[in-house]
Formats: structure tokens, sequence, C-alpha cells
């Protein structure tokens, strides 16, 4: 807040109560007239707040904080939330693409990087918050090697009227996946479509292997992996077996759902470089 304020801006702090509220009060702030809304928190809060202002022409940024943050990472911001407030000083507004998740219960939920299907989500729905209140991202390490040895189902993908079976499903807005590793290697948010990572295998020792392609980047070439480009993609369990859905690291339930790219739908301020890239 120094920051901003020695900058000339006239700050207004708002506390979020509880959780999924963030979003509320991103909305009452729509509505009072702010400029500009900044979430302070991880991808978890950042996620709540877009959800109160999508659609609407004002301003938004981050200061990261929280387990982890995937979009300071992807757009290059620093983890300290003094440095990024440095950084919005110098940023550019850019109106991007969002995505959409809807499910069969008719329920909607905006996501700004993106949504995993499956093995990832399975993860997320069956983290201990208390060990990740302890251990931050250490604890979705824990949850990873929990799976080893575990069937993993697979369900049913139809992206650009192609059909898939897949065990795991990575539709994104971004490259960057839990701010360690690059999973999608090509989309940007400024891009008005998903890169879709399809992981058709399901042997844990073929997510071995996926791995090491990834920590490689050679991902591309791996035998049981298809990646293509989208705007729309649809899912469904192959036998009726519970098949998770998170959207940027958020547990969403289970399938089936689809996911859309909803054009002109959030103003991010970025940093130049990222922005002009």
């Amino acid at each position: 807040m120094r920051v901003l304020q020695d900058a000339g801006s006239c700050i207004e702090l708002f506390a979020t109560p509880g959780p999924r509220l963030a979003g509320e009060l991103a909305c009452k702030a729509v509505d009072k007239g702010c400029d500009l809304i900044l979430a302070a928190g991880g991808d978890g809060t950042i996620n709540e707040a877009v959800n109160g202002i999508a659609g609407s022409s004002v301003q938004f940024g981050i200061l990261p904080a929280g387990t982890a943050n995937v979009l300071a990472n992807e757009i290059g911001f620093s983890n300290r939330p003094d440095h990024a407030a440095r950084q919005l000083l110098h940023t550019v507004p850019v109106r991007i693409a969002l995505g959409l998740l809807e499910k069969s219960d008719k329920s909607r939920h905006y996501f700004v990087l993106m949504a995993g299907l499956g093995l990832d989500a399975r993860i997320v729905y069956e983290l201990d918050n208390d060990l990740k209140n302890m251990l931050g991202k250490l604890a979705y390490w824990h949850g990873g090697l929990r799976q080893l040895g575990r069937p993993v189902p697979r369900f049913h993908l139809s992206v650009g009227g192609a059909e898939y079976c897949a065990s795991f499903a990575l539709v994104t807005r971004v490259r960057n996946y839990g701010g360690d590793f690059e999973i999608a290697q090509q989309v940007r948010l400024t891009d008005n479509d998903f890169e879709v990572v399809i992981f058709q295998n399901n042997q844990w020792q073929d997510y071995v292997r996926f791995f090491g392609a990834v920590l490689t980047k050679r991902l591309y070439n791996t035998e049981g992996v298809t990646i293509v480009r989208a705007t729309h993609v649809e899912a469904d369990s192959a036998q009726k077996e519970r098949i998770y859905v998170q959207v940027d690291g958020e547990s969403q339930g289970t399938l089936p759902a689809s996911m859309s790219v909803v054009p002109d739908a959030l103003t991010l301020m970025m940093p130049k470089r990222y922005a002009n890239a």
C-alpha cells in the first residue's frame, strides 16, 4: 500500500473475511466506481476476484501471496508483494479472454489460468488443507506421490470435433503449471484459445515418463500425449466413474463439464515485456 500511495494512488483496503467472498467484494468495488482492483493472494483468491468482475471494464491487477501464484510467474511478476507493487506502476492494461467452465447443473465458473481434468484434479480434491497451510506447495507434491500405484480412470474428451480417451487433460491459457514447470509451451494469455494437453495413457509408470518429458521439454514428442489448440472442450466420464475437475487450483466437482473461451472478458495489468512479446 505504501508503494502505491507514494506513487499518488488512493488506496482502500478490503480484507476477505472467508472463502469465496473475494468475488463479492470485487463486484461491490466495481459498483462503487473503482478504477483498479488488486487481488492480494494466491491463484484461488485471484480466481474468486475475477469471477466477481468478469465482463466489466474495470482494470485488474495482482499482488502475489498465498500458496502459489501461477499468474505472477506467467507474466513475470515478482512473488514479493512489495516488489510486485513497484512493477504495477509500469504495467499496461490489456484486454484478455477468460476460460469458462460449465457443469451439467448449470453452474458457471470463469478461470484465468487453466482447467485440469482427471489426475491433477483428483490430487487437488484429496489435498489435506491443514497440510497445505503448513507446507505450502510441498503439500501438492505429497498428494502427487500418494497417487503412485493407483489406477487412473479414463474419460472422454471432445476437442474441435475430434474424440479422445484421456486420463488427464490440461485445458490451459498459460504455459506455467504450479509455479515450477511448463506443460503447455506455446499458448499466451493474449491468445483467444486454449492449448489442450491430453495424456492418454493411464498407468502410473507412464506418468513417471510424462513427468520426465515435462522436465526435459520433450512433451510435444512423447508417445501417449496429444497437444491441440481449441476454443471449446467437452468432457464426460467414460464409465460413470468420478472424474474430478479443478480450475486455477481449486476443486470444481466432477464431470461432465465443458470449457469455452470467452473473448474480451478482463482488463489485466501486465508488464510491457509480456504484453508486447
